[in-house]
């Protein structure tokens, strides 16, 4: 069994990297919003989390029943079309869950 100094020294050490981890960005911000590279990245991101997280959803929920995905196809589209009209993500979320859910339940 390990001795009781060990594990302290461990879950400080473990405690201060996640403390320091979490505080960087709020202790780096004003360098990083200089950079051309990170205001690239603030401005393409979201939209391309987005988009990852709708195409693995949309894939995985495609794979859970048989046969032809056409509700997920709508409920995809439906998010794109209201994001490219409206720009409003979590409207277009809402929109195509809403879809979705009342398309697997017809």
């Amino acid at each position: 069994m390990a001795d009781a100094r060990y594990v302290l020294i461990v879950i400080v050490l473990m405690a201060a990297v996640t403390v320091l981890l979490r505080a960087l960005p709020f202790m780096a911000g004003h360098w990083l919003r200089r950079h051309a590279f990170v205001q690239k990245l603030g401005d393409s991101l979201p939209l391309s989390i987005m988009v990852l997280l709708l195409v693995d959803t949309a894939s995985g929920q495609a794979q859970s029943h048989t046969g032809l995905p056409w509700q997920e196809a709508l409920a995809v589209l439906l998010v794109v079309m209201m994001q490219w009209r409206s720009r409003q993500t979590l409207l277009s979320i809402v929109a195509g869950t809403a879809l979705y859910v009342a398309l697997r339940n017809l």
